[in-house]
């Protein structure tokens, strides 16, 4: 080996050590963080209530904004410019608007909507006409805007993952006579998978983070119930540190999830 290659090697060990050391006297020398008080509240009732309520927002409005993301997609996609350029306006919306000022406006939309009333013309049938108050509660704002956020995103997701397939893959399956149902399911689908895996990933954790957000609509979700916890004991930073302890875990489970996916769906694949 060379001998600067050596001595380039020895300085990222003596750097690595150094930063270790710092970061120990940092997290355990400094006895401000109080970690005894941090175990006690790391799996109390309360913040694992709001734990839960977390998860659930993330796994409905994950579900509800990739659902929203597929059509969105489709419309990009779509050869008619009409549903082509209604797609590129929602997608254009939703990049331009921050997520905090969608959920705003979602809780508050009773102000510029009081009632949502859907009814027929001309035959003067009324399907619903709700109070805006009575539907648009904490929990549906915070899926709403959480969905429409990420259904803006994933769509260029899907979208870049659909056009990166080769056309020639497509005219080949159209020789066999493969109908468009099977060419979807048996040859593009698997390989957009293994293409957006890692881009969807990252917009799912983003989402599971942006869940904080909610508290400025009032949902207990996991960092609303440390600020309610510290807003009465005044341990600001021992319960902020429960929050992010939380926060670190899953997104490391999420992450340690697709690095799975992306090994299996890898299979095969051209390196």
């Amino acid at each position: 080996m060379h001998p600067r290659a050596k001595l380039s090697d020895a300085l990222w060990y003596v750097f690595a050590v150094i930063a270790v050391a710092l970061a120990l006297m940092l997290f355990v020398g400094n006895p401000r963080w109080q970690w005894p008080l941090v175990a006690h509240y790391l799996f109390s009732a309360r913040v694992l209530r709001g734990l839960g309520n977390t998860l659930i927002l993330t796994a409905v409005s994950s579900m509800l904004g990739l659902a929203i993301g597929v059509v969105v997609a489709a419309c990009r996609m779509a050869q008619h410019p009409v549903p082509r350029a209604l797609g590129f306006l929602y997608i254009w919306v939703i990049r331009a608007t921050p997520t905090l000022a969608m959920l705003l406006f979602l809780f508050f939309l009773s102000a510029l909507v009081p009632r949502l009333t859907l009814s027929i013309p001309l035959l003067h049938v009324t399907l619903f006409d709700v109070n805006t108050n009575q539907l648009i509660s904490r929990f549906s704002a915070a899926v709403i805007g959480l969905a429409i956020y990420l259904g803006g995103h994933s769509a260029e997701t899907f979208r870049a993952g659909i056009a990166a397939i080769d056309r020639g893959q497509k005219e080949a399956c159209k020789a066999l006579g493969m109908s468009d149902f099977r060419m979807m399911w048996h040859v593009i689908v698997p390989q957009v998978v293994r293409i957006i895996i890692p881009p969807l990933a990252n917009e799912l954790i983003t989402m599971f983070k942006n869940t904080s957000l909610v508290t400025v609509i009032g949902y207990v979700e996991l960092l609303t119930t440390v600020q309610l916890i510290y807003a009465t004991n005044f341990e600001t930073i021992p319960l902020l540190t429960v929050a992010c302890i939380w926060y670190l875990f899953l997104t490391s489970l999420a992450m340690f999830v697709q690095n799975i996916l992306e090994r299996h769906f890898g299979k095969g694949a051209p390196k």
